[in-house]
């Protein structure tokens, strides 16, 4: 099966022609249709400061046309995307290495952006790992300045930063495991840890959720290098995660299963403080929050969540394939707090109202 790395080493330069002039139509008469960028945007994160919204997207081994990493396109209003090149200086030794999701927060006057490096030359006994840059511009160039090391992880990825009501600052991320304990499935799964300043970790980590269920399986009899070419019955997988306080609980949202197959999609899990124990449920037949259509939206996930222009409708901005499943490519879409949880108004693949 092609790896992920096999799916990002281009980044895409800007919208076709025909695209640009269909949804530029569409606009004028106060509808969007998704998706709001057609070019390669995968893992996209929205940052919106002083009214401007600024979208990071994964770029793994290529560089944007300025040099750098990390596509970033900029917007007013989450539907008109203008590129703006790369968002991350390359570091010293890099070269061949995979760059993956990155997140962006502001704090105290500057602007941190956290991400996984990984792959390249070493691949093979070296597996992703938490890095750290800095600007104090939202759209950079950032400079990396610190690792963030899981020193019981092999590989560790999507870093997502949140700060509680507190002030307090965690990270959520998603990192291996390879045991079957207490019923779970060996693969990727979500840990939560304290940050005591912006570029380092307690090193208190808590389990968030791990697999379960037969839909987050990634491959089966998966060999993994990182682990002594040991081969794996079922590889499961559950990645990018993202927190929402709502109702005075903690809903942490994440993808899961293969993002090549139409199971794809994006799930919850649920807690009363940031730390935890969060619910570890999930849903057992599919993604309840996000998931494909057959026929018009395949590969739905990794998702951000950002408030509309006027403040008062929130959106998931995600991903999701083009048809001929060459590039995942930016959406946009609202989401609903309802009785049975939080839920998609999506995902769309028809004109929509543009966010108000």
């Amino acid at each position: 099966m092609p790896s992920r790395r096999d799916f990002l080493l281009q980044a895409t330069t800007g919208l076709a022609a025909l695209a640009v002039a269909g949804q530029a139509a569409a606009r004028a008469a106060g509808t969007y249709t998704n998706p709001v960028y057609a070019g390669q945007f995968p893992d996209p994160f929205v940052l919106r400061h002083q009214g401007h919204y600024y979208a990071f997207g994964t770029t793994g081994q290529g560089r944007t046309a300025d040099g750098r990493i990390f596509t970033l396109l900029t917007s007013d209003n989450l539907v008109n995307w203008k590129n703006a090149g790369g968002a991350l200086t390359p570091p010293a030794g890099a070269e061949g290495a995979d760059f993956w999701a990155p997140e962006v927060v502001y704090h105290q006057g500057t602007f941190y952006m956290y991400y996984s490096m990984g792959g390249g030359a070493i691949a093979a006994t070296v597996g992703h790992r938490l890095h750290v840059a800095t600007s104090k511009k939202p759209e950079g160039p950032y400079t990396q300045v610190a690792l963030l090391d899981v020193p019981a992880s092999k590989f560790t990825i999507d870093a997502h930063p949140y700060q509680d009501t507190d002030g307090q600052w965690y990270l959520f991320y998603a990192r291996d495991f390879i045991d079957s304990d207490n019923g779970y499935r060996p693969g990727t799964g979500l840990v939560v840890d304290r940050l005591l300043n912006m570029t380092r970790l307690a090193g208190e980590s808590r389990t968030v959720m791990r697999a379960r269920h037969d839909w987050t399986v990634f491959e089966k009899n998966r060999t993994m290098p990182l682990y002594g070419n040991k081969t794996f019955a079922e590889w499961h997988t559950l990645e990018g995660p993202f927190v929402r306080r709502h109702g005075g609980k903690y809903y942490c949202f994440y993808s899961g299963a293969n993002f090549l197959t139409p199971r794809y999609g994006v799930d919850y899990c649920v807690a009363n403080s940031i730390m935890g124990p969060y619910s570890d449920q999930g849903a057992a037949n599919g993604p309840r929050v996000l998931h494909a259509v057959a026929g018009h939206v395949r590969g739905p996930g990794h998702h951000s969540h950002v408030m509309s222009p006027n403040g008062k409708t929130e959106y998931l901005v995600y991903h999701a394939w083009n048809k001929a499943m060459t590039e995942r490519q930016l959406c946009i879409d609202k989401l609903a707090w309802t009785a049975d949880g939080p839920r998609c108004v999506g995902p769309t693949y028809t004109p929509q109202p543009v966010p108000a």
